[in-house]
């Protein structure tokens, strides 16, 4: 597997080796030990899937009290996958990166602890799953607004479709961030 850095330490693009022939493919989508040696060092407890339409926008979401770092990729479909810095003490804090994950490429994408996440289905369809290193604990969910302009994530939609829930989300500068990370 070929392991690369984002524009934010600790933010890591997963490209899994796999086989093709005439039948289909075959990769190993994850391997504790494999990815470990590769500086993602986290114990996932939780699966996920997610699927959504196209100019569907989720997120930006984080727990406050129980933070996840998440292995997410994408089994059909593709999606502009977001990562934003809410470490207070970071000299990264309120940047972002994106990616683009989708069934074809097969990339993956390691968001660690004390960052925010999003994601846009730029196609039709977008079947999504992910990994979380702690459970889902719905007092600890929090969020910023996708459109912060303190943020100005280049999202590839302007008129994205959103849970009211992330529609009410505070700006990054009013959000209930973690103390310390």
């Amino acid at each position: 597997m070929k392991v690369s850095e984002t524009s934010l330490p600790g933010v890591l693009v997963v490209e899994p080796h796999g086989f093709e022939d005439a039948r289909g493919h075959f990769f190993e989508s994850y391997h504790f030990d494999r990815y470990r040696a590769a500086g993602i060092p986290d114990v996932f407890v939780q699966d996920n899937e997610s699927f959504s339409r196209k100019g569907v926008l989720r997120g930006l979401h984080y727990q406050l009290g129980r933070p996840q770092s998440k292995l997410l990729r994408v089994i059909r479909g593709e999606i502009f996958d977001v990562a934003v810095d809410i470490r207070r003490d970071s000299p990264h804090f309120g940047r972002w990166c994106a990616v683009v994950l989708s069934g074809e490429n097969r990339k993956q994408l390691y968001i660690p602890k004390g960052f925010a996440h999003g994601y846009c289905a730029t196609s039709d369809e977008a079947w999504v799953e992910y990994r979380c290193s702690d459970y889902y604990a719905p007092a600890e969910e929090r969020g910023i607004r996708w459109d912060d302009p303190d943020l100005a994530i280049a999202w590839p939609v302007r008129e994205p479709i959103l849970s009211p829930r992330d529609a009410a989300l505070p700006h990054l500068r009013d959000a209930n961030l973690p103390a310390r990370t």
